[in-house]
């Protein structure tokens, strides 16, 4: 029986390639622009737009200014809140107006419109709220989602919370 011959392999040698540049003589290429076309807005990213935290800012600029996480109170809090408010507001038992100062403009036009959930309006029986689950995405952002429990049915609730003017406000909300 002869034994397995072992053949010898050369050690590995590292070689370190240089990254490609471009010529030194080459400018980045332009971006042409047509004057019939408008250019199309940057996309930032969700939370606090740069400079939103300094107070030399907030002066010279009008309307909200965004807060990052450090300057707000605690997300889970603010999310139990404004889940319970708006789910007793639309079930009629406490006014509409007191989502005024948890809610963005939009949302709180929208809700003063009249959309709302028919299972919220109509019946007697009490609304209950399971655990709020909050995430915090980004600085200065919380995306929040519960379960409402009314006649044995559960509905979903789920909403974005951005932190401006030093509170959370609710800048979206869905009830399902």
């Amino acid at each position: 029986m002869t034994a397995p011959s072992r053949t010898t392999l050369a050690p590995l040698q590292l070689t370190v390639v240089p990254t490609p540049r471009p010529p030194g003589g080459l400018r980045p290429a332009l971006r042409l622009v047509h004057p019939d076309r408008a250019l199309p807005l940057p996309q930032l990213p969700p939370g606090p737009r740069p400079g939103a935290a300094s107070p030399a800012l907030a002066h010279d600029e009008f309307g909200p200014v965004l807060t990052g996480r450090a300057g707000l109170p605690p997300a889970g809090a603010a999310a139990r809140r404004l889940v319970t408010t708006a789910l007793e507001a639309f079930a009629g038992r406490r006014p509409l107006a007191q989502l005024q100062p948890l809610t963005s403009t939009g949302v709180y036009a929208a809700l003063a419109a009249g959309r709302r959930p028919r299972w919220c309006a109509g019946g007697s029986a009490p609304v209950v709220v399971g655990p709020v689950r909050v995430c915090e995405p980004v600085d200065g952002v919380a995306e929040i989602s519960a379960v409402a429990h009314r006649g044995g049915r559960a509905h979903a609730v789920a909403a974005r919370l951005e932190g401006m003017d030093g509170r959370w406000r609710c800048t979206a909300l869905q009830i399902g």
